[in-house]
């Protein structure tokens, strides 16, 4: 598994209400997507992004950060589960086009694992 980008997930109690702050004060004014639950604002100068999430649509328990992998995300899965790790959302193709499962690191922390179909 090669990591191509891991974003940080930040809660948010709203995701229309809080992405002022992102894009006004921050600069945050790419807003990539925007599923309601869930939405990515980037610096179109320096590519620096977030992600503001309410509650995830389809997991029981949300992530601190999305992963994105190059590569096989069913690789990804075995390796984790051959190595021990929770998955805590098994891996699923969701209706907004992304493969992923979440997996807990040993700390705690929650991850999506995520690819995006070619």
């Amino acid at each position: 598994m090669r990591v191509k980008r891991i974003v940080t997930n930040l809660p948010v109690p709203d995701v229309e209400a809080a992405k002022s702050f992102y894009r006004d004060y921050f600069g945050l004014s790419n807003e990539e997507f925007n599923l309601g639950w869930v939405a990515r604002f980037t610096s179109p100068e320096s590519g620096a992004n977030v992600q503001l999430v309410t509650r995830d649509a389809t997991a029981p328990e949300d992530s601190v950060a999305s992963v994105l992998i190059d590569g096989d995300v069913e690789e990804a899965y075995r390796e984790a589960q051959r190595l021990g790790y929770e998955i805590v959302h098994p891996i699923t193709t969701e209706p907004w086009g992304v493969r992923r499962f979440f997996v807990r690191a040993p700390d705690g922390n929650v991850f999506n694992v995520v690819s995006h179909p070619d």
